[in-house]
């Protein structure tokens, strides 16, 4: 309850949280995404700092990572929109299988350790990571997406990634479409459409599924979701990413992939050790 809160925990919450907002927005800057991958570390060292319970810390930092991203997902969306470049076809087909894997991994958030979101973050990211160090945007599977079956599937499994893994979807869907033949400029529009929906059903799973364990969560949170995480690590990200943007622009296109792969990698070490130690 907000009255029993001491001032200097407030105090300290607040001032983790910017100095988090600041590392979020110079990765973001550096590599060019805001997403869970750099939000969820991030935050799983101001919440252990916070000495937040393991028994809820990664949940938190899913849960908060995902209503962050909520804003910028929806302004992306409506640029690229207006640019014409989003598929809504696809959008519309991997919306609602979309949701229902969010809520899925949103009930697996609320019934499961925290160790599994860990092992699935880890999972998910190495894909990313071995996606992003092997290259080749050009490299495909095929050249069309799969029939109606097919897509569902691609929807609810995009959708239960992104709610364990703290994101919208936009790395995985962009290496889906990619890999069928859709350009990037549509894959990376149509990601924008679609993490609207899951970013969307991902915080009011995660704000749901938290509830019963409120009692465990740092000061100022609803269910899974920290609010003044919510409130400060945008807007003081969305100030210090133009630093990270001054030094990408001095490094090429394959630099910055390889080096936000190997920044996975090391997140997915972080990870694995604090299982095991």
């Amino acid at each position: 309850m907000l009255p029993s809160v001491p001032f200097g925990e407030i105090v300290l919450l607040v001032g983790l949280i910017l100095v988090g907002g600041v590392v979020t927005g110079i990765l973001a800057g550096l590599f060019g995404i805001g997403g869970g991958a750099l939000i969820v570390p991030v935050l799983y060292e101001v919440f252990g700092a916070l000495g937040v319970s393991d028994a809820v810390r990664f949940q938190v930092c899913v849960g908060t990572s995902i209503a962050i991203i909520v804003p910028t997902n929806l302004s992306s969306f409506r640029a690229h929109r207006a640019r014409g470049a989003v598929l809504m076809e696809i959008v519309r087909a991997w919306a609602i299988p979309a949701i229902a894997g969010v809520a899925v991994g949103s009930a697996v958030a609320a019934f499961a350790p925290g160790a599994v979101l860990k092992l699935a973050f880890v999972m998910i990211a190495s894909v990313i990571a071995t996606k992003l160090l092997l290259g080749r945007e050009s490299r495909r599977v095929v050249d069309h997406l799969p029939r109606r079956g097919g897509m569902i599937g691609y929807g609810f499994i995009v959708g239960l990634c992104a709610s364990l893994m703290g994101i919208s979807g936009g790395s995985i869907i962009n290496m889906i479409l990619t890999l069928h033949g859709v350009p990037m400029h549509k894959a990376v529009a149509t990601s924008a459409g679609l993490g609207v929906p899951i970013a969307v059903a991902g915080t009011i799973g995660y704000m749901i599924a938290g509830l019963p364990q409120q009692a465990q969560m740092p000061p100022f949170s609803l269910g899974f979701v920290s609010l003044i995480g919510f409130a400060l690590i945008a807007p003081v990200s969305s100030l210090t990413a133009p630093f990270g943007a001054r030094l990408a622009h001095a490094l090429s296109k394959r630099a910055l992939e390889v080096g936000f792969g190997c920044f996975l990698l090391l997140v997915c070490l972080r990870f694995l050790l604090s299982l095991v130690l």
